[in-house]
């Protein structure tokens, strides 16, 4: 599913007959996070944490590539790669109870992923160190508050939103919002050193001893103690 999240986007692309994509989560939450298994197969073997490096860099830079408008739909927990496309989409729609949280410090590596290239843009420095140095949760509430989602609604009110909005999309002038896409998303293509340094950083840290800290915590359901 990881690699599969990061290549969906070359098919949107791809496909003539797609004018725009809407990304949600089935069931309690828009997305749990990162298989504990695969973050124990990263911290232990090169070639799985190279892998998956690829693939998570990928993700990024397809989701802002991908030449259709993406709209995501986030409801209770948003966290990990799902987080990245729900963020990173053109329009991010999250219901007011939604907890987002980027997680990664609080597993014992940095703050990779999406988080360097997007988040100081939509909330600012301060916000941005402050939630992803800490590892705090956000309300979709708070989120829209601050900036860091295009709107926040009430959940019911959610998927239905968020239709509303791709149905739009899907009506409008398809090279008038593709080029204005293209165009804004150059501010992400300016801040590719600064994710590509973040990415490798985290990547590193799997390699490193706090993350099996991290793990052991996650799996205990307790507090970790870094040394």
């Amino acid at each position: 599913m990881h690699r599969e999240l990061a290549e969906i986007w070359r098919d949107v692309s791809a496909d003539p007959d797609v004018r725009v994509a809407l990304i949600r989560g089935e069931g309690k939450g828009f997305s749990a996070g990162g298989d504990l298994s695969l973050v124990e197969d990263m911290a232990n073997d090169f070639e799985t944490r190279t892998r998956v490096w690829h693939e998570a860099r990928d993700l990024v830079y397809n989701v802002i590539n991908c030449d259709k408008p993406v709209v995501s739909a986030m409801h209770g927990p948003a966290v990990g790669a799902g987080l990245v496309a729900g963020l990173l989409a053109d329009i991010s729609i999250a219901a007011k109870t939604a907890r987002i949280v980027d997680g990664h410090t609080r597993l014992g590596v940095a703050a990779g992923d999406h988080a360097a290239i997007v988040w100081p843009l939509l909330c600012g420095m301060a916000k941005a160190k402050y939630y992803l140095m800490l590892c705090e949760s956000v309300s979709g509430e708070e989120a829209e508050r601050i900036g860091l989602v295009s709107l926040a609604v009430e959940e019911d009110e959610l998927v239905g939103r968020a239709f509303d909005v791709a149905n739009r999309l899907a009506a409008g002038s398809q090279t008038a919002i593709r080029w204005t896409k293209y165009a804004l998303n150059n501010w992400l293509r300016m801040a590719g050193p600064a994710f590509d340094s973040s990415l490798a950083l985290e990547f590193m840290g799997f390699a490193g001893p706090d993350v099996h800290e991290g793990m052991a915590s996650l799996r205990q359901k307790r507090p970790p103690q870094f040394k």
